[in-house]
């Protein structure tokens, strides 16, 4: 629209006066309309000090992530992300301060899980055993240590919940699911086998898998190890749930991830996040977060 217009007052210059000062009152019409089209990808940036506070700490020192997930996001550029991120650690940080926040993520993440596995008609009493010892282990300060230096050796670059628990653990594990190896592909695809068998077979993969990873760890009793032991559980029920033929769990699976992709894209958003401060980043940030964790549970509930 912008060029069209240019391009028109270019041949129209040789018209009289009034016709160029008629053309250029639509000019400035259509400026303006264009820049209300691209208000919301344009924001004015001085509503947002902590995230202006963000773009120079990028310019100056930089900030460490692990992975891009700029489009994922739904960023303009790899820029924004890098200071939206930087922002949210902050703002996560502050969140996990209050212990009432910290119980608040540790029963609302118990009870999703385990809701999950109910639904599926899995017992979930390994599962939650394996969370608790989970919880334990996170909460003795002796152990971040060895946490940092686990996580640090996975490419982690920050002890977050988004860096290690929406970005290390979910994001990858959808990845994973949406590009399967080809042999688990193959035995699920197979017509001839049973779904019994198929789900078995597929269960066998997964703890063969993660029983080699566990032989390999520098610290078999650190974070990664109750990681793996909770994964034993999860791991099975999602990988049957996005690539098995039973289509109300498929449909649960991916409405989880979209709730979860969902509340990515929505803290990454100006319309959807306050980045003026860390507090008031906080406050949308968990507001964001119950409001897909309602529906998650909604969801279950209403389908057990």
């Amino acid at each position: 629209m912008f060029f069209f217009i240019l391009l028109t007052l270019r041949f129209t210059l040789s018209s009289t006066v009034s016709h160029i000062l008629h053309e250029n009152s639509l000019l400035q019409v259509a400026d303006l309309r264009e820049f209300e089209e691209f208000a919301d990808y344009f924001p004015d940036l001085e509503q947002f000090p902590l995230y202006q506070t963000a773009l120079r700490h990028l310019e100056n020192g930089g900030i460490p992530c692990r992975t891009l997930r700029t489009e994922l996001v739904k960023c303009g550029s790899d820029g924004e992300y890098l200071g939206k991120l930087h922002c949210l650690r902050l703002a996560f940080q502050n969140i996990l301060r209050d212990r009432t926040n910290y119980i608040w993520f540790a029963d609302a993440g118990r009870q999703i899980l385990a809701d999950l596995l109910l639904y599926a008609d899995r017992d979930p009493k390994d599962f939650l055993i394996g969370y608790e010892e989970m919880l334990k282990y996170i909460q003795e300060g002796n152990n971040w240590r060895e946490v940092e230096e686990e996580l640090s050796m996975k490419g982690v670059k920050a002890l977050t919940f988004y860096d290690v628990v929406m970005d290390y653990i979910l994001m990858d594990a959808f990845e994973d699911l949406d590009s399967p190896p080809s042999s688990v592909t193959a035995v699920v695809q197979n017509r001839w086998l049973s779904n019994g068998f198929k789900e078995t077979a597929l269960t066998t993969a997964v703890w063969s898998v993660l029983k080699a990873k566990r032989r390999m760890l520098k610290f078999p009793t650190g974070f990664m190890a109750h990681f793996y032991t909770i994964s034993e559980q999860l791991s099975p029920l999602l990988a049957w749930g996005f690539l098995g033929p039973d289509e109300l769990l498929r449909d649960t699976c991916v409405y989880f991830k979209d709730q979860v992709m969902g509340f990515l894209v929505d803290i990454f958003n100006f319309q959807k996040c306050r980045y003026t401060n860390v507090e008031e980043l906080a406050e949308d940030v968990i507001q964001n977060l119950k409001i897909r964790i309602e529906n998650i549970s909604q969801r279950l509930s209403a389908q057990s």
